[in-house]
């Protein structure tokens, strides 16, 4: 009996060391490391490390080449489609790896400076101010429920689209003594609510106790455009309100060439910037149909170059790109666009859409000279990896201006509208 225990346990332990040990081993280890799904685009090339007695075998017809080598499968994207890859040992199918191959893309990236003018929903609240009236300081529009980041989108059933529009009603309210019926959008929904028109004192006219703007302006980097559809995407990241850090709710806007007149540098606890202006000739180049937390999206409706890198290139999906070496896009000085070495230090392989998927540091002498870094108004800026649009620029590290966030171009698009995940035809029966 004793014996039999024994060699029970003496078993069990060579069969655990054999476990460990095979757990350990390179051949192991290689096939682990295959996945079990991979996306391709058309004439994409893809090296797998595999051990030596497995072999990888795909359909007659399939929309995949393999050629292989003791240490390496190849796999080859011949056409778009969705297939599968079977790795065998001893004739024994071991592992199947689903393979999609998506059609041939590209964009041609940016790396300008723009000027971005938008228009929102109605008028936005910035803030309330109190008016001087006989019974004391008061402000009608906070007694009236209206707050901060509220946008007023109608008044007396008459729809708002500008500032010029909301005067005359405060004006004739007033007069008759009658309160605004006045419909506001906020994060939460539509609110309605009564406000009372008051009239400083030693004035004429009435006052709604409100601080309100029609439009935005500002400057960002063009990240990439898609020479088919004209759409493109730029800063890559949502444009807020400067006074109340809320995003703007775009109605419409237009993006203008801009010129970079001076750099204020970066340092520790102190973004830098760059000045710019709208060009001269103000000239409109695309609409503003989207602002989003990936960027904004539209239309060119002129054909813009960087006149450095100006050929359509292919994109890296998020689990291509790779830490490493890279460069950017952007624009430090008039409307030169120049290439800059950085590294992406980290990179997450997202399967949904998501901000700050990569973490960049600025490598370049000449761009740490110029700006100390990333600095605001380079957002947007394309990101590029062995010859691939991998994503754009978004935020910089308040306490370490040469280190920020990048996103990846995968999101970018999808928020443009662009469907790269556009699936085969079915073949006529």
């Amino acid at each position: 009996m004793l014996r039999h225990e024994l060699l029970r346990k003496i078993i069990g332990g060579i069969l655990l060391v054999s476990l460990v040990a095979i757990g350990f081993s390179k051949p192991f280890q290689d096939y682990l490391s295959i996945p079990k799904s991979v996306t391709l685009f058309e004439g994409e090339n893809l090296i797998l490390q595999k051990s030596t007695p497995v072999s990888a075998a795909v359909t007659a017809n399939s929309t995949l080449s393999v050629q292989q080598d003791d240490q390496t499968v190849s796999l080859q994207a011949k056409k778009y489609g969705k297939d599968e890859m079977l790795l065998e040992l001893a004739g024994f199918p071991i592992k199947k790896v689903d393979v999609d191959v998506l059609k041939d893309f590209k964009v041609i990236p940016g790396g300008q400076s723009i000027g971005v003018k938008l228009n929102t929903v109605g008028v936005l609240v910035v803030g309330h101010h109190q008016v001087n009236t006989a019974e004391g300081k008061k402000s009608p529009g906070e007694i009236a429920g209206i707050k901060v980041g509220d946008i007023i989108t109608k008044i007396n059933g008459q729809k708002i689209e500008k500032m010029s529009d909301v005067a005359p009603f405060v004006q004739t309210a007033g007069q008759k003594g009658e309160p605004l019926n006045i419909e506001v959008s906020r994060e939460d929904g539509k609110i309605e609510t009564k406000l009372m028109p008051l009239k400083e004192t030693g004035e004429e006219n009435f006052k709604l106790g409100l601080y309100i703007r029609d439009s935005a302006a500002g400057i960002g980097t063009m990240t990439f455009y898609h020479p088919e559809s004209k759409k493109y995407g730029a800063l890559g990241h949502v444009i807020s309100d400067m006074d109340t850090k809320k995003p703007i709710v775009v109605e419409d806007g237009q993006i203008v060439r801009s010129t970079v007149t001076s750099i204020e540098k970066g340092s520790n606890g102190d973004p830098g910037e760059k000045l710019a202006r709208f060009s001269s000739d103000k000239e409109v180049i695309g609409d503003i149909q989207r602002n989003s937390p990936f960027g904004i999206f539209g239309k060119l409706s002129k054909e813009i170059t960087n006149g450095i890198m100006d050929k359509a290139l292919p994109i890296a999906l998020s689990h291509q790109v790779k830490e490493g070496p890279a460069k950017i896009l952007t624009v430090v000085d008039n409307d030169q666009v120049k290439l800059f070495d950085i590294e992406i230090v980290s990179t997450i392989p997202q399967k949904f859409p998501a901000t700050k998927g990569m973490v960049i540091k600025v490598t370049d002498p000449e761009l740490l000279e110029k700006t100390g870094g990333i600095v605001q108004g380079m957002s947007g800026s394309p990101i590029i990896q062995d010859d691939k649009v991998v994503g754009a620029v978004t935020h910089v590290f308040v306490n370490d201006p040469t280190s920020g966030y990048g996103v990846h171009i995968e999101w970018m698009l999808n928020e443009a509208g662009i469907d790269i995940y556009e699936k085969p035809r079915e073949k006529a029966s």
